[in-house]
Parts: C-alpha cells; sequence; structure tokens
C-alpha cells in the first residue's frame, strides 16, 4: 500500500515537473518542436513516465525507510512525539523569521541556499530541546500541588527499556514466551516479523503431522498474545529478500532496529552473540530459575526408568530436572527418600547425582 502511494505521488510530481520545467528544456536544447509534441499533454505524460521508473527503481529502498522511521516513532512515547513535534514547529518559525532579511538580497547563495540551512538547523535544534527538555515543560504545565507529588515518584529510565523483542519461530512454537510476557518480566514491545509469520504458517500447512502440530499451536500462542491486553505486540511487514534464512533475516532486522532476538535455539544464539547482537534466551532463563539444590540435601522422588550406567536409576523433578539415582534401578517406579551428592550444570540444562538416604545413613553407621 505504502508503495502504490509513493507512486501515485512520484507520476503527480512528474506530470507537474514535466508541465513546468520541459518547455523551457526543449527552449534550451535549441529542439524546435511542433506543437504535436510540445504541449501539456505530451510533456505532462514524459514527466509522469520519467518519475514512474524512478519510483520503480527506489520504491523498495523508500518504503524500507518509512517503515523504519514508523517503528522508531512507535518506540518513543506520546510525550517524545508531542514535545519533538512542538520544538521543531518553534525552530521553523524561529528559523523563518531569522531568514526574512536575507531573502530581500539579490545574491544567489545568501538569497536562497542559506536561508534553507538556517531553518533546517532551527527544526533540528528545536526537536532536541522539545524531546530532551520534555520533563522540564510538562513541569510547567502542571499545576504545583501535582507537580510536588509527581516529584516524590519520578524515576529516570534507561533508553533500553523501550528496545524491541523480536521473537523467533521456536520461541513462538515453545509457547513459554506468553507466560513470561504475561508476568510482564519481559518489558517494551514484542515483534512480530512477516517473514516468521510465514515460516509458521508453512509449518501449519505441512504434510508432517508432528510439524503441522507444532505450526498450530505458534499461531494460537501468537493469537493469545495480540489478545492480552498488558502486552504490546506488534508486526514487522518488511522483508529482506536478498537474505533466504530467516535466521539470518532476524539477526539483519536486530541490528537494524538495535533490538533484542527472542529465541531458544542454541545455534542461533551462538551466532547472535558471535555478531553483538543482544539475545534473551528462554531455556537459560529456565535453567537460571530453578530451584538449587546443594549436596547433602534431601529429596522425595520417584525413580521412572534405568539410567545409562550400571544400577543407575532416573527421577525427575516437577520442573523436569534430572536426578541420577545410584543403585536406583532397585526402586522402579517407587517413591523414595534420596539424598543429594553432587549437581552438574550443562548447555541442556542441570543435572543431580543422588543415593537414597538409607545407604547415606548406613555408611555413616559403618564409620
Amino acid at each position: 500500500m505504502i508503495k502504490k502511494i509513493f507512486t501515485g505521488l512520484m507520476v503527480i510530481l512528474g506530470i507537474s515537473l514535466g508541465i513546468t520545467f520541459l518547455p523551457g528544456l526543449w527552449s534550451l536544447l535549441n529542439l524546435s518542436l511542433s506543437s504535436m509534441i510540445d504541449n501539456v499533454f505530451v510533456n505532462g505524460v514524459i514527466g509522469a513516465a520519467v518519475f514512474f521508473l524512478l519510483s520503480l527503481i527506489f520504491g523498495n529502498n523508500v518504503v524500507r525507510m518509512i517503515k523504519r522511521a514508523e517503528l522508531n516513532l512507535s518506540g518513543h512515547s506520546s510525550d517524545y512525539l508531542l514535545f519533538g513535534s512542538i520544538g521543531t514547529i518553534i525552530g521553523l518559525l524561529i528559523g523563518v523569521l531569522v531568514s526574512i532579511p536575507l531573502f530581500s538580497l539579490n545574491v544567489a547563495i545568501i538569497g536562497n541556499i542559506l536561508p534553507t540551512f538556517i531553518m533546517f538547523i532551527a527544526a533540528y535544534l528545536g526537536f532536541r530541546l522539545g524531546t530532551t527538555k520534555k520533563d522540564e515543560w510538562k513541569k510547567l504545565f502542571t499545576p504545583k500541588n501535582k507537580r510536588q507529588s509527581e516529584d516524590v515518584l519520578e524515576r529516570k529510565v534507561d533508553d533500553h527499556h523501550h528496545k524491541y523483542k523480536i521473537l523467533d519461530t521456536s520461541v513462538i512454537i515453545d509457547g513459554r514466551i506468553y507466560d513470561i510476557a504475561k508476568t510482564g518480566f519481559v518489558e517494551g514491545v514484542l515483534l512480530i516479523p512477516n517473514f516468521v509469520l510465514y515460516e509458521l504458517q508453512y509449518i501449519a500447512d505441512s504434510g508432517d503431522s508432528l510439524k503441522r502440530v507444532r505450526g498450530r499451536r505458534g499461531l494460537d500462542i501468537l493469537n493469545a498474545l495480540q489478545k492480552e491486553e498488558s502486552i504490546r505486540v506488534e508486526m514487522y511487514e518488511g522483508d529482506f529478500e536478498d537474505v533466504a534464512e530467516v535466521d539470518t533475516k532476524l539477526l539483519k532486522l536486530a541490528k537494524m532496529l538495535d533490538g533484542v532476538v527472542v529465541t531458544n535455539d542454541y545455534n542461533l544464539n551462538k551466532v547472535a552473540e558471535f555478531q553483538n547482537v543482544p539475545v534473551l534466551n528462554i531455556n537459560a532463563l529456565a535453567n537460571a530459575v530453578k530451584p538449587v539444590v546443594i549436596p547433602g540435601e534431601q529429596l522425595d522422588v520417584m525413580v521412572v526408568k534405568e539410567g545409562t550406567e550400571r544400577q543407575q536409576g532416573v527421577a525427575y523433578l516437577d520442573d523436569g530436572t534430572m536426578i541420577v539415582v545410584e543403585e536406583g534401578q532397585h526402586y522402579m517406579n517407587k517413591k523414595i527418600a534420596v539424598v543429594v551428592t553432587s549437581a552438574l550444570q550443562t548447555a541442556a540444562g542441570r543435572m543431580i547425582f543422588a543415593k537414597p538416604v538409607h545407604m547415606d545413613r548406613g555408611i555413616k553407621h559403618e564409620n
């Protein structure tokens, strides 16, 4: 839609410039054209055709710039945009007032270029003053009694507070991001790129029943995130047509928007770290919040299967942490008390080693 509007505006601009400047161009080139060619209609068509071709050449770049500007603006608060706009308008007015004496001069550079430069600088300074001092401007228009109460609660928020959290396919299918976002531990805006949505749709339409279930689960999670009023979710409609891999597109988008990639893909995590792209790994978060166990602590567990080593049994805590129980094969499908002997942290998660409590007591008794 944006591209069509841009093309239409370019065509209108081409018609206007063609009608205005092409007659002078023909005269400058000493071309004596007949009235059948040198007329308003033909000049307008030529101008429209030229600018239509320019819109085809530069259209994609302009659309990307516009979408990037939209995303950057939507990441700022309404106060920032309001005072920035007011500051820009005031700066432009000051620039025009300062430039009035220069317009009357007949010197080309001083009369035309310098006023434009002055207005541009004044508008930029007005925007900077409006945005950087917005808290002070707000206080000027706030009643005194309310201002005193707000001063007590005033706090500064770091700029990184509003960073985009760009979700990849794996973390959407995983589903835990919904619960994490709902609790409020993820601040800012959750950004869903269109190419991630297309990949989810492709997985949901797969002939493989397992993939189809995973894809549909991911789409359900997206719908749940969008319906949750406390969670800010936005779509990114752009794409990187020169890149085929979705993971590479995610990293390029994160660099472009200075955002954070949210994933549980180990390989994507490593590549992002190598390219200095910030990453939030859901698996790392899950491991960090698992309960800490120390050697000597007692747990009640049920041995559910045999271990890889002789006489070992395997049990699991409620959060999925695996416990390797020494001599656990003798207690298959039984709930027993065990004492922790050691814990091992791996990239896949935490693994706990334990032995039955009565074995520990027996050793103490022998000593």
